[in-house]
């Protein structure tokens, strides 16, 4: 099943009329996301996409019953989206905005805690469960589906992974891009236990970087008895300490958050460490064969 969102998800985009969320709206259409409508202040009334657009999620939410909101809203409101979204009762946020100053997220962190809305990113490309439906801007066509759920802090990355393990005859049950700002919703952590009990996920890649102690906290979920093979990528072995590489949350600070670290941790707890990202594809394939894990499902 979808961990997140399936093919029911009823799906609104903040930032509807804008260029980003109209194009990305669009590509989600193509995927097959039931995308039934988006919120753009002030144009409320209209249609885009075919769909109606709202002022405000609550009349959206109202109007259409969306559970999963998308936003594309520049960063200096993006935090204000956020928690409309969740005040107006949308289950899952999915926040592709990249560069939403830490402090608003602290705040929408203490919002959203007193709230039963989950989220995914900022600085995410999204989510999506192939076949079934894609919540960002991942590209749909190098997804297929399968049985392998895949966690992680880069996009690119995600990508190149998504990709590997499609060609070596494996596929997805979901992927989910976590976000590399310093401050996101859900974690490694919390999405390891949801892949932990669906059905249809035999194992799962994480793909990590320097910086913050996310990978530190999976290995201990994993050390504790994870029931399911994980492979691990960890970005930034050559880094030099004290330079953000790529991410806002990528940085190393004094000990804490060093890649070497981060892969002795995982090593030590029983996950599979990939050294290089070429061979992401290769080495879960080779080693879920010999296993008896199936390849992926036909569509």
């Amino acid at each position: 099943m979808s961990i997140l969102a399936g093919a029911d998800a009823r799906v609104i985009v903040q930032g509807f009329t804008g260029k980003e969320g109209t194009f990305h709206a669009g590509r989600m259409i193509e995927y097959g996301t039931r995308i039934v409508g988006g919120v753009s202040p002030g144009k409320g009334g209209r249609l885009n996409l075919d769909r109606p657009v709202f002022n405000t999620v609550a009349e959206a939410r109202t109007a259409t019953g969306a559970d999963v909101s998308v936003v594309f809203v520049p960063p200096f409101a993006a935090a204000d989206a956020i928690m409309e979204a969740a005040a107006a009762g949308i289950g899952l946020i999915v926040v592709i905005t990249e560069g939403i100053p830490v402090l608003d997220m602290i705040r929408v962190k203490k919002f959203l805690a007193g709230t039963a809305a989950r989220l995914i990113g900022p600085n995410t490309p999204g989510i999506i469960s192939p076949g079934k439906t894609k919540a960002g801007i991942m590209p749909g066509p190098i997804h297929r589906p399968g049985s392998i759920g895949i966690i992680s802090r880069s996009g690119t990355l995600t990508y190149e992974a998504v990709r590997q393990i499609s060609d070596a005859g494996l596929g997805q049950s979901t992927a989910v891009g976590i976000g590399g700002d310093p401050v996101t919703g859900l974690s490694f952590v919390d999405l390891l236990e949801m892949f932990r009990t669906d059905p249809e996920t035999d194992a799962v890649v994480m793909i990590g970087e320097i910086g913050g102690t996310a990978e530190e906290d999976a290995a201990a979920v994993i050390k504790n008895g994870y029931p399911k093979p994980v492979f691990a990528y960890i970005a930034g072995l050559a880094s030099p300490p004290g330079r953000r590489m790529g991410h806002a949350g990528a940085i190393i600070e004094g000990d804490v958050g060093r890649a070497e670290d981060k892969v002795r941790e995982l090593t030590e707890a029983g996950a599979v460490v990939i050294p290089l990202p070429s061979e992401i594809g290769a080495t879960v394939a080779s080693r879920l064969r010999l296993g008896g894990v199936g390849a992926a499902q036909d569509k």
